[in-house]
């Protein structure tokens, strides 16, 4: 037998980082400060998971991380933002392409397989909206 599919298996730990991302973006985007309670509370998991993923993106250059403090670096921010862009763009195909509701577990999945590639032809498909049908603007 013959199977003429590609399979392909994200890795889950990109994946948390950009949920980590997604969620700091959202705090700043709403001139909140980033705090661990805020982080844990939005991604629904306990504040030391919080604290041990921040010492691993201060390592990575995504965020400036003390105990007082956690700001995004332009990288980390870069990053946030993009997968914010990815959400949102996934949220309009869905209201007023597909009329559907935006179903918050598809496009969480989807946001992290999207190439840039794909986000920009998917934006060109849908005439460059500059905001998601919730009202909030697409970076």
């Amino acid at each position: 037998m013959t199977i003429n599919e590609r399979l392909f298996v994200g890795t889950a730990s990109e994946e948390h980082v950009e949920m980590y991302l997604k969620a700091m973006w959202l705090i700043t985007e709403n001139n909140k400060p980033i705090r661990v309670s805020t982080v844990a509370n939005l991604l629904r998991i306990r504040q030391p998971s919080v604290v041990q993923m921040m010492k691993k993106l201060d390592d990575m250059d995504y965020v400036k991380y003390n105990k007082m403090d956690i700001t995004l670096t332009e990288k980390g921010e870069k990053l946030g933002a993009n997968i914010v862009r990815k959400s949102r763009l996934l949220e309009v195909l869905m209201v007023n392409y597909l009329k559907i509701n935006p179903d918050e577990e598809i496009v969480c999945g989807m946001e992290h397989h999207m190439s840039d590639e794909f986000t920009n032809s998917l934006s060109s498909i849908l005439g460059n909206p500059k905001m998601s049908p919730n009202g909030k603007t697409i970076p």
